[in-house]
């Protein structure tokens, strides 16, 4: 008898993942039935749900420990072109966002160190995206009693794209950008998650005071990142001092996938914090 096909394959990962997500197990995901390429195109057209601004973005199905009781307003009629929409409010905002956050590593380590906060992972790889949410799942079934990672979600989305639309002015007081891809090319310069562009999206989402913490094991994207964050107006530098007495930092080294990888390997890991300016006033 041969080896089995690669169909076959297909279907026992498919059949394991829809177990998983059904059965609502507590058995964490194993990430040999979600396979996925390294990498995504971020200028390819993918099959993505988006709200059309955030005052539609419906996080109740994400958080659903926050949702706003019945009595102070379930839900809120959203007038939109298409006719009107019903959104379901939480009772705090989302604040922290891990753009690309891979297998939720990050997400995971912080939820404990910052249960105050609302966290999620914006990923694109569709089975990357689905590990997460079933890894965040299971570890809510193993933590009834203490309502542990109830704060952390992820959803599939093209930041480079759809940022805007599910963040608002000032919402965000901290973004992770973990181990991008460093798109070695020259050519491919313009798919680096860091440009003056994209920078102005996250100056805009981001509330003044707020960090951006970046961290690379490619000390030539390093570098590309300190040059276009520290050339944006509205990005200071964080101080060496205050950036390693930072938890998120040391968190930041060790707990993501690629951070446990190059410690493997030995390699070196850059990491830069930037912090969000206040605006400066309209001319009078």
């Amino acid at each position: 008898m041969g080896p089995p096909s690669s169909s076959n394959k297909r279907q026992k990962r498919e059949d394991y993942r829809k177990a998983h997500r059904n059965e609502g197990l507590a058995e964490l995901p194993k990430k040999k039935f979600y396979r996925q390429r390294a990498h995504a195109n971020p200028f390819s057209d993918h099959q993505l749900t988006y709200p059309v601004s955030p005052a539609l973005m419906d996080w109740s199905t994400y958080y659903p420990d926050f949702v706003v009781s019945v009595d102070d307003g379930l839900e809120k009629d959203q007038s939109t072109a298409m006719g009107v929409q019903r959104t379901r409010s939480l009772v705090k905002a989302v604040t922290v966002a891990d753009i690309g956050c891979g297998f939720g590593g990050l997400l995971v380590a912080l939820a404990p160190k910052l249960a105050d906060e609302l966290m999620v992972g914006l990923e694109i790889r569709t089975q990357v995206t689905e590990f997460v949410q079933d890894r965040i799942k299971a570890l809510r079934n193993q933590n009834p009693a203490t309502g542990l990672y109830q704060n952390v979600a992820c959803l599939r989305a093209n930041t480079m794209k759809f940022l805007p639309n599910f963040f608002k002015k000032a919402q965000l007081t901290r973004i992770f950008l973990c181990f991008p891809d460093p798109h070695f090319k020259a050519r491919k310069h313009k798919a680096r998650i860091v440009s003056t562009t994209l920078n102005s999206e996250y100056a805009f989402v981001m509330k003044p005071g707020g960090i951006v913490y970046t961290i690379t094991d490619v000390e030539d994207l390093h570098n590309w990142m300190v040059q276009h964050f520290n050339g944006h107006p509205s990005f200071d530098r964080v101080t060496e001092e205050e950036q390693e007495s930072d938890t998120c930092v040391q968190t930041m080294r060790v707990e993501t996938e690629e951070g446990k990888k190059v410690e493997r390997n030995k390699g070196q890991k850059f990491v830069a914090c930037f912090r969000r300016l206040e605006d400066p006033p309209w001319p009078e």
